[in-house]
């Protein structure tokens, strides 16, 4: 359930709490594959407000939504780790994010607007997300003293992220019903412009740990992960159909701007029975989600707390031991917020729920 902080007793907690590396007492490999299945909802159409017309795709009473789905496998985390003496070395690579994303907005409507009394109609926007960042860290901890470990891992992100929107329709009036509450074509010679957020860039970061463990049966770890920042760059591109632009293709508008990713703090607790057949771990995290649009006056992200809880039991009279582990963790909403006047995204960015993993 991610409450590992507070044990950090194998070669994960290269990343987990680098200071954990300490209890480690002979040479380790750790290698861990997963599975991810994604499910995000988004809006793909409906009524941002005012009533359906009942005529084609305006049907819907309120907004439509619906769900991407994407399975996506991976090298999530591989680790080796040295100990000798009072030092303990390590090595890992981190599989930090696998995340894709496609989806289609299509027959966005309000109104009658009272100044003109006609029904408003916005473009079609076709999206796709993909998103990696990998970690690779060397890492090092030291026995301060029987009860006190610190640690102490360098990183260096990779992030690679491709979000891709690209807005379909032509600016016109006074179109027919059939044709203004119909699909719009989602083809090449349709589009009007596609706005891209890019980022391929490498950043250093450092991930500090603690920890006391100060009988047999309770352990405590804290530490503290810096986020990278990634050079970001945000380009509009002009389509066929767009107003002003003679080249489909023509860049409109191109900026570079840098992105600080979340810093992460965690607290964490574990009670291990006296025969040592039970553990119990708890870990507090909190995530500064606000720092990626810190400049920004009408996007934005609360920073969340995590709660994670973990539990394992070990037949310690088989031979090789056996142990189940299980867990739960707390995952706040953390969806983009809108705080402008722009309706669209306003309905296009309503807030999220809370989730438990």
């Amino acid at each position: 359930g991610g409450a590992f902080a507070a044990l950090a007793d194998d070669a994960t907690a290269a990343f987990a709490n680098p200071a954990g590396l300490v209890q480690l007492v002979s040479p380790e490999i750790s290698i861990e594959g997963r599975y991810w299945s994604y499910s995000t909802p988004y809006v793909s159409g409906g009524r941002i407000w005012g009533s359906p017309t009942g005529i084609g795709i305006d049907s819907t009473a309120g907004l439509r939504t619906s769900s991407s789905n994407t399975d996506l496998t991976g090298l999530s985390f591989l680790s080796f780790v040295y100990p000798t003496g009072r030092w303990s070395f390590a090595f890992y690579r981190h599989l930090l994010s696998s995340y894709e994303f496609e989806g289609t907005v299509n027959g966005l409507y309000s109104g009658p607007w009272p100044d003109t009394g006609s029904v408003r109609r916005e473009f079609a926007y076709d999206k796709s997300v993909d998103v990696q960042f990998v970690s690779y860290a060397v890492a090092a901890a030291f026995e301060v003293t029987e009860t006190l470990s610190l640690g102490l891992a360098i990183n260096s992100f990779e992030g690679d992220v491709d979000l891709i929107t690209g807005v379909y329709g032509k600016i016109q009036s006074g179109l027919p019903a059939d044709e203004f509450y119909a699909p719009i074509p989602i083809v090449p010679e349709n589009l009007f412009y596609t706005a891209s957020l890019l980022i391929d860039d490498r950043d250093w970061g450092l991930n500090l740990g603690a920890h006391w463990r100060p009988t047999e049966s309770w352990r405590f770890g804290a530490f503290f992960r810096e986020g990278p920042e990634f050079e970001t760059v945000v380009e509009l591109r002009a389509g066929p159909t767009y107003v002003g632009s003679e080249v489909s293709g023509e860049v409109i508008e191109s900026e570079s701007v840098p992105v600080r990713f979340p810093n992460v703090y965690g607290l964490g607790a574990s009670y291990r029975s006296g025969n040592g057949s039970v553990t119990l771990s708890f870990e507090w995290d909190r995530v500064g989600y606000s720092s990626i649009f810190s400049d920004d006056d009408e996007l934005s992200i609360d920073d969340a707390n995590e709660f994670h809880l973990g539990g394992e039991y070990a037949f310690l009279k088989l031979d090789p031991i056996v142990s189940l582990r299980a867990g739960i963790w707390l995952d706040p909403d953390h969806q983009i917020s809108y705080a402008g006047d722009n309706y669209v995204a306003e309905a296009a960015l309503p807030p999220g729920d809370d989730q438990l993993h």
